[in-house]
């Protein structure tokens, strides 16, 4: 794609620093790339302070063509609503790092999907005196991106589809335990009664095929008398005791009710980022252990490589403290546009459970259950397990010793007798390899809660060493609270407007000067 690379300089005496100095300021430089397609105010500005310096480089393009393609579309879903939770929750006005400890988003994630609500929402950016940028969204910015996006739209009718196809999977397998139990006991009946009425018939005058002489009528309708078309009304009076339906008991014995730790990783580094940002982006590793994936043998070495992946996401480095020990700084994550204020040194010392403010006090994972159906209903569905394998095994006998060709129902069934075999047998394997993997998983699962909980008795009441540790960390956290009043150009308002007004104010810090 063509580009038109645009560059201005402001000149010093527009005075974008908010603290006067009697030394000469360097000009402060904006490098704009006209990319067309896109909006000239919503590109990341890719800042950096050198020596005194601050530059600011905007992508930006004059207007969003008509038929354009929606930037959020090729976001992830789970990202871009994470990322429009923390922006939510920021009130409209954030740093990169405010969403990315927020949503637990990598930083780059968070960048990427800043970029793309703001280009489609008419959001813009603001640089600090500091050279920080900040993405300002209107109060309407979800319903301007519900009214351009297609796949927005449709996403909760796909969400509906995707519930009502589970639920009828899970419906569907009840049903089919009690067709099974049906057409195999049928079957025996016809087998049963066909075989007396061929006794009967001997002797008698002519001859004819062999017929089952049994008449079976069975409605489709009948087999789905049961299903309830209220579920998940249903469902949601009854969250508190969880309650289910006989036919999704069915399900729920043989295959689970799936993974209870759905989504516990998106939590995971919510937690993370948040603690970080709360303690002023310096942190020590055993106060990220408990969050972690630290095996027992490695809290009592002095082996912090777990805390890497964390250092990866939110792009931290380590540090030195005075007295050797290793402390880890997150830049971005003290960088906000928030003015909440958040814990210091002055925690240190109290109880771990006292200054945690709010935060889970370890990462818990929930063990897995075999099946979340009462012991009636577990019952009950064994012994209608039971009475389909049983009945299954006779009809198979029978079938062998038929001498003549079957006709009818009793063709059908021996066409699809395999599949019942098939049914009747996994209804029990899976279920018992099942009960092992989840014995094994959860033995896994404690293990690792047991560490996480050992780490965050360890930070209750710490020892000398840690202590100073902890200490230290609070001494060098650095929580910078970016306002308006340090915001030195908008791509807002037009770079002319802003010009004069600092000229404006720089010629009045230039009369208090003299004054003075």
């Amino acid at each position: 794609m063509a580009s038109i690379s645009t560059c201005f300089n402001i000149s010093p005496s527009c005075g974008f620093y908010s603290k006067p100095s009697n030394f000469p300021r360097p000009p402060i430089q904006f490098q704009t790339p006209l990319f067309s397609g896109i909006p000239w105010k919503v590109r990341e500005p890719r800042v950096s302070v050198r020596s005194g310096t601050v530059k600011a480089s905007l992508d930006v393009a004059s207007t969003i063509r008509p038929g354009g393609s929606v930037e959020s579309d090729k976001l992830p879903s789970d990202v871009r609503k994470r990322a429009m939770d923390a922006v939510d929750a920021a009130g409209g006005r954030v740093t990169i790092g405010d969403v990315a400890s927020r949503a637990g988003l990598k930083l780059n994630e968070a960048q990427k999907a800043l970029q793309a609500l703001a280009s489609d929402t008419n959001g813009f950016l603001e640089v600090s005196d500091e050279g920080d940028v900040l993405y300002v969204f209107p109060r309407d910015y979800q319903a301007k991106l519900a009214a351009k996006s297609f796949r927005i739209k449709v996403e909760p009718l796909v969400e509906k589809a995707k519930a009502t196809a589970e639920y009828l999977v899970r419906v569907s397998f009840g049903t089919a335990l009690i067709a099974s139990i049906v057409i195999v006991y049928t079957t025996i009946i016809a087998l049963l009664s066909s075989s007396r009425s061929e006794e009967d018939s001997r002797g008698r005058r002519g001859g004819r095929g062999y017929d089952s002489g049994f008449s079976f009528y069975l409605s489709p309708t009948d087999l789905f008398w049961y299903w309830d078309p209220y579920y998940y009304r249903r469902r949601r009076i009854q969250t508190d005791d969880d309650k289910m339906n006989f036919i999704e008991s069915i399900f729920s014995f043989v295959f689970g009710d799936g993974d209870p730790n759905q989504g516990i990783e998106e939590e995971r580094w919510k937690l993370i980022g948040q603690y970080i940002a709360s303690n002023g982006g310096v942190v020590t590793a055993e106060e990220l252990a408990p969050y972690l994936d630290v095996e027992t043998k490695v809290i009592t070495s002095n082996d912090e490589s777990y805390i890497l992946p964390v250092l990866l996401r939110f792009d931290g480095q380590p540090e030195i403290d005075e007295e050797g020990n290793i402390l880890y700084r997150f830049p971005s994550l003290q960088r906000t546009a928030s003015s909440q204020r958040s814990g210091r040194k002055e925690y240190v010392g109290r109880r771990w459970s006292d200054w945690i403010g709010g935060i889970e006090k370890f990462f818990k994972e929930r063990t897995w259950q075999f099946s979340k159906t009462s012991t009636s209903e577990r019952a009950m569905v064994i012994g209608l397990g039971g009475l389909n394998l049983f009945g299954v095994i006779i009809l198979g006998t029978m079938l062998k010793d038929i001498a003549v060709k079957p006709d009818g129902l009793i063709k059908f069934v021996g066409d699809i007798f395999p599949l019942l075999q098939i049914y009747a047998g996994s209804f029990f394997a899976i279920p018992l390899i099942r009960w092992f993997l989840v014995r094994n998983r959860n033995a896994k699962i404690e293990k690792r809660n047991q560490a996480r909980q050992q780490c965050a008795r360890a930070l209750e009441l710490p020892d000398v060493s840690l202590r100073r540790k902890l200490l230290s960390a609070r001494d060098m956290a650095q929580r910078t609270v970016i306002g308006q009043d340090r915001i030195v150009y908008s791509t807002d308002r037009d770079i002319i407007e802003q010009d004069y007004e600092a000229k404006e104010w720089d010629m009045r810090i230039r009369e208090i000067e003299k004054s003075d």
